[in-house]
Order: structure tokens, then sequence, then C-alpha cells
């Protein structure tokens, strides 16, 4: 099963920091466009930054110059640096492919941001 494993949600004030990462299987970040999507109650997922096989990265506009993708493909592992979180930041953060598979989606990370 392919399926990503999302970690480093958390409770984090505004302007905080936080550093998720998602883990997936060697075939994902060899073949994959990766990306991270987010999700808030009662609407749908949508991708907020994403990174190719060549690391090039695009960012929804409500995260650019806040949010950093990386991809560690020997480590099968992809990250988002969040910072100067806001409030609304808070979310269901999820890893998939660019386009995403539904059979690809793993549990998620919650990220609040609240004072």
């Amino acid at each position: 099963q392919v399926r990503f494993v999302e970690s480093g949600g958390d409770l984090v004030q505004p302007g905080g920091s936080l550093r998720l990462s998602c883990a997936a299987s060697q075939e994902i970040f060899d073949y994959y466009t990766v990306a991270w999507f987010r999700q808030f109650p009662g609407r749908e997922r949508r991708w907020v930054a994403k990174i190719n096989l060549e690391e090039v990265t695009t960012y929804a506009e409500s995260v650019k110059g806040r949010f950093t993708i990386s991809r560690d493909n020997a480590n099968n592992t992809a990250y988002l640096q969040m910072n100067d979180l806001r409030p609304e930041d808070t979310a269901d953060y999820y890893c998939n492919v660019i386009p995403y598979r539904g059979d690809f989606w793993g549990q998620g990370t919650r990220v609040t941001v609240s004072s």
C-alpha cells in the first residue's frame, strides 16, 4: 500500500512555526510531483504547495512567502516548513501526488493556530 504517512502537526501560537513531514514509498519519490494539501472543516482538500522531480516548487497565494516545501528522495520524505502561522492556517494537512490519487491519502496531521 502506497499511502502517505503525515506527522508534525501541533497547536501553535500565531506567528509561530511548524515543520510537517510525510513519508511514502520509494516509487512515489522516484516518479511523482508531491504536494501538501489542507482541508478546512466542511471543505474539500486543496493543495497549498507542490514540488516536482526537478524540485521546482509552486505555492498557493495564501501561503506564498510563509511556507516552504522540500523533498528528500533518498529518505522518501517530503516536508512543509510553515512560518508566520496564522489562525486561518488551522486545518488538517495531507500529502499526495499531483494529480492526487485517492488511494494515496494518509491520515493527515492537524495544525491548530491559536493563542
